[in-house]
């Protein structure tokens, strides 16, 4: 396609087009009026926990770095040299006192601003270094999560989230008293586009399809848990601005919450015997029933999701090819048992020999294989259209194997494409 679309004509209430996945034009366009112009996520404040503390991430194709500078302030700057432009980052994270371009030894403080010149001679009358600091985006925070954006008239990000921020509260809690941290990652790529991810979240009907290997694998118990095809408590809610939630364990959608009733598993048993020697029974319920994480997943448009005991998120790097990073959490000075039984967990599943992503991955890129082939029919997100309806807050609401969460986030989609928001 080598015009703008009529992009109106792309997204429909149960259905959109094809060449969604595949128009670069349309790629490009995404870039620009959503990724450079919304909220993004770029941290958890528990990677840049101390004064110093570094990461790099990206917004949309813009890399930019994290920080965290002497004063506790968070910072997200562009990696990019104020002189020639080379990166002045490429450590994905650390703890220093600043940045200095490779190039030509330009320096950089921990909020961007240029501290030294080498050579200064030739600057005379010419350049002040107060004028050309690192560009800095605008920083958002909301429950540890760290947000940016190159729009500094954006809407506050507590606005942006809205209805999801009950939901992001509730999968906290899944550090039962403690705060939540970052254990490590898997990242990889597949070759599709970033939506098909997008959609992935809040799609509950692929699982008993797509991760039959996961759902062999697992002890009865926790197959049993997540077997939610006919589980009417299984909903999926469109929380508005493109975010969703899908519940797939409706008695863990709210952690503090337990009649006492549920059984913890079997397989936590030596967790529960080493956890009995320094902590009270109900201190040790608690952190055993948050081992799975919360019982829901929450999709933040446009590119994290909080996935029931991670985060997911993705970065689109062409119209045909997305990385994705797992996000393994952890106790942040929990019990280490514990943490490391949530590093198995997440591994099982998520790791690079787990039995869910490779399984994730494969189908997403035979969706943009198919979809390449027929790019003029459209995609259907019509499950459970008929079904749905909205909840006491008026938030569109149906069965977590509806396509809800997907409609929601083309809405968003479509607004922001056509700046009718």
């Amino acid at each position: 396609m080598s015009a703008t679309p009529d992009i109106g004509s792309l997204v429909d209430s149960d259905r959109v087009a094809g060449t969604l996945y595949t128009d670069p034009v349309l790629f490009e366009r995404e870039m620009d009026r959503i990724f450079h112009r919304t909220w993004v996520w770029v941290a958890h404040e528990s990677e840049i926990a101390k004064a110093g503390d570094f990461k790099t991430a990206w917004v949309g194709r813009r890399p930019v770095i994290v920080t965290r500078d002497r004063r506790g302030g968070i910072n997200v700057l562009l990696n990019r040299c104020r002189h020639r432009g080379a990166s002045v980052c490429e450590s994905p994270k650390g703890n220093g006192n600043g940045f200095t371009c490779p190039y030509h030894a330009w320096s950089y403080a921990l909020d961007g601003t240029l501290r030294g010149i080498p050579y200064p001679e030739g600057y005379e009358d010419i350049v002040e270094k107060k004028d050309l600091p690192l560009q800095r985006l605008r920083v958002g925070t909301y429950a540890g999560m760290v947000f940016a954006s190159f729009d500094h008239d954006i809407e506050p990000l507590e606005d942006f989230l809205g209805g999801a921020r009950l939901w992001i509260d509730r999968f906290m809690k899944q550090g039962a008293g403690y705060p939540i941290k970052v254990q490590g990652e898997h990242k990889f790529r597949f070759q599709g586009n970033w939506k098909i991810q997008l959609e992935n979240t809040t799609d509950w009907y692929h699982f008993p399809i797509v991760h039959r290997s996961w759902m062999s694998s697992v002890d009865a118990e926790t197959a049993s848990m997540l077997s939610i095809m006919t589980d009417e408590t299984a909903v999926t809610h469109a929380l508005g601005n493109g975010h969703s939630v899908s519940v797939s364990v409706a008695g863990h959608a709210d952690l503090d919450i337990d009649d006492g009733t549920e059984k913890l598993q079997d397989r936590f048993g030596h967790i529960v015997e080493e956890l009995s020697k320094d902590l009270p029974p109900e201190r040790v319920r608690r952190i055993v029933r948050s081992l799975h994480g919360a019982g829901f997943n929450l999709n933040l448009f446009p590119n994290v999701a909080m996935s029931m005991s991670f985060f997911r998120v993705l970065r689109p790097i062409s119209v045909a090819e997305t990385e994705i990073r797992h996000v393994a959490l952890g106790l942040d000075g929990g019990p280490e048992i514990v943490n490391r039984e949530r590093l198995r967990i997440h591994e099982h599943f998520q790791g690079p020999f787990g039995f869910g992503s490779p399984d994730d991955a494969e189908a997403w890129n035979r969706v943009q294989r198919g979809v390449a082939g027929g790019a003029d029919m459209p995609i259907l997100v019509n499950r459970g259209l008929g079904r749905e309806e909205p909840n006491d807050l008026g938030q569109p609401t149906s069965h977590a194997t509806d396509e809800t969460g997907m409609r929601e986030a083309y809405a968003m989609w479509k607004a922001m494409m056509t700046d009718a928001r």
